[in-house]
C-alpha cells in the first residue's frame, strides 16, 4: 500500500510521464503525424487521471471502513482523523472515474 509520504514522488512520476507524452506529443505534429500527437495529447492527460484514480480507489474501502468503524462505535476523535484522508481521496476519486468514463466511452 503506498503511505502518504510516498504521493510527492508519485505525482512527480506521474507529472514526468506527462511531460514526455506533451513533448513526444509536440515532436509528433511538428512531424506533421497528427494521429500520434493526438494519442499523446489524450494519454498525457488519461494516464495520470487513471493511475490516481486506480490507486485511490483501492485505499478507499480500509479508509471508508475504518471511517465507519470509528463513527459508529462514538471514537469521533479517531473518526474525524481518518475522515481528513477519506473524504478528499473519495471525492477525487468518484471525479476521477467520471472523467475516466467520458475519455473512454465518450471521447474515444
Amino acid at each position: 500500500m503506498i503511505e502518504i509520504s510516498d504521493l510527492p514522488a508519485l505525482n512527480a512520476a506521474l507529472n514526468g510521464i506527462s511531460a514526455v507524452l506533451l513533448t513526444a506529443g509536440y515532436v509528433f505534429i511538428r512531424r506533421g503525424r497528427r494521429a500520434a500527437h493526438k494519442k499523446c495529447m489524450l494519454a498525457a492527460l488519461y494516464f495520470s487521471i487513471l493511475i490516481t484514480h486506480v490507486v485511490l480507489a483501492a485505499t478507499i474501502l480500509p479508509l471508508a471502513l475504518t471511517t465507519t468503524a470509528h463513527g459508529l462505535r462514538a471514537q469521533y476523535t479517531r473518526h474525524v482523523k481518518v475522515a481528513q484522508w477519506t473524504l478528499p481521496t473519495w471525492l477525487y476519486v468518484s471525479v476521477t472515474g467520471v472523467v475516466i468514463y467520458v475519455l473512454l466511452y465518450q471521447i474515444y
